[in-house]
């Protein structure tokens, strides 16, 4: 049977539906780098900063790389703003979505005055429940009802704004990084990672939390699932039954990512042009999608933008298992070294970088907020 016949096969009720099959985990079913710390990473992707930073006579290139997205999405960005950069044309391609903050009144009346401005919206549960400045997956939960709603209003700091998205048409997701140099009008996709929500499937004897802990990848990740089912933990699925151990796509909250590259194609890319050619100030990063099936998806069809990151956005696929150690290294090192190339063009067109004392206030106020967010689904 052929890769796109499997894909056909998958029952559309499946969790990961659309998706190519995901190959039985094996004893490496977690990559021996993707927990390691970010310092590990990105000292060599510093050093080289700073040798491009001495070359250009400039460090701050990276920041105008995007020249209409705060600090070029290095840090401290906003959702709202970036995805609201969509024009007429691109505007479609956006899962849609309205912006909140959390106020001074009792979270029943505002969870009231929320749902309210969701159906003027003509949007409706199920919905997702963001921050407007995060990152990692960090407070992402999907809200069903009006008390999920009120509980998640509640549990969010004053002040702070957050994004009711409606949830997609679609189980499959993916993580797309394009580029675009400031004077082409053709892009390049330089990394597609296929999301793979975690699952485990019932046999009718073990319990949830049984599943987990003889799972050979959930098992060396329990400390990530187990917290977000407390309540289920000695309900016996049925067998067959698949349950989703993980809603938000992000590897650090326990989402399964793998290589996607075989499936960049020429239609997408033309698609992603097209979009992004109404979409302004955007040259760099990676845009977190939902589609129906991965055929329809390389051919620039049947899919949505969650979310657009900027400048410090990962080409995701180098947390496969499989990735080797020394791609890991090329990969980030080759993405920064576009991202200066890019911002030295932006400057060219009279774009100024900003202080770096910036981008350490906006990373110290990200920090803050990220504390204080609900805890993941």
């Amino acid at each position: 049977m052929s890769l796109l016949n499997a894909i056909q096969c998958i029952p559309p009720h499946k969790i990961n539906a659309g998706m190519p099959p995901l190959e039985e985990d094996t004893k490496r079913s977690v990559s021996p780098y993707e927990f390691l710390p970010s310092w590990f990473f990105y000292t060599p992707v510093l050093v080289q900063s700073l040798l491009q930073g001495l070359q250009h006579q400039d460090l701050g290139l990276p920041l105008i790389a995007n020249p209409s997205i705060k600090l070029s999405g290095m840090v401290g960005e906003s959702k709202h703003d970036i995805l609201s950069l969509a024009g007429k044309q691109s505007q479609p391609w956006i899962s849609p979505f309205i912006t909140l903050t959390k106020t001074d009144l009792n979270s029943q009346k505002q969870a009231k005055d929320a749902y309210s401005a969701l159906l003027q919206a003509s949007l409706d549960f199920p919905i997702v429940a963001k921050p407007d400045l995060g990152c990692r997956g960090a407070g992402v939960k999907l809200i069903n009802n009006h008390d999920q709603l009120e509980q998640y209003i509640d549990s969010f700091p004053n002040q702070a704004r957050f994004l009711l998205q409606q949830k997609a048409p679609y189980q499959a997701e993916a993580g797309v990084f394009y580029v675009r140099y400031p004077e082409q009008k053709q892009g390049q996709i330089i990394s597609i990672t296929l999301k793979y929500a975690p699952t485990v499937t019932g046999d009718g004897e073990h319990t949830l939390k049984e599943l987990i802990k003889n799972h050979p990848r959930a098992g060396q990740l329990s400390h990530l699932y187990l917290p977000r089912h407390v309540d289920k933990l000695d309900w016996i699925p049925q067998n067959g039954e698949e349950f989703q151990l993980a809603f938000a796509g992000s590897h650090s909250r326990g989402s399964i990512f793998r290589n996607g590259n075989q499936f960049i194609s020429e239609a997408l890319t033309q698609k992603l042009d097209a979009i992004f050619n109404d979409f302004g100030g955007f040259y760099y990063g990676r845009l977190d999608i939902k589609f129906k099936d991965i055929q329809t998806l390389m051919q620039g069809e049947d899919f949505t933008i969650l979310e657009v990151n900027g400048a410090s956005s990962e080409a995701a696929h180098i947390w496969d298992r499989n990735t080797p150690l020394k791609e890991i290294f090329s990969t980030l090192l080759q993405q920064y070294r576009i991202l200066f190339e890019i911002g030295a063009q932006q400057k060219k067109r009279g774009h100024r970088t900003p202080p770096l004392k910036e981008l350490f206030n906006a990373w110290q106020d990200e920090k803050r907020l990220v504390q204080q967010y609900p805890s993941t689904d």
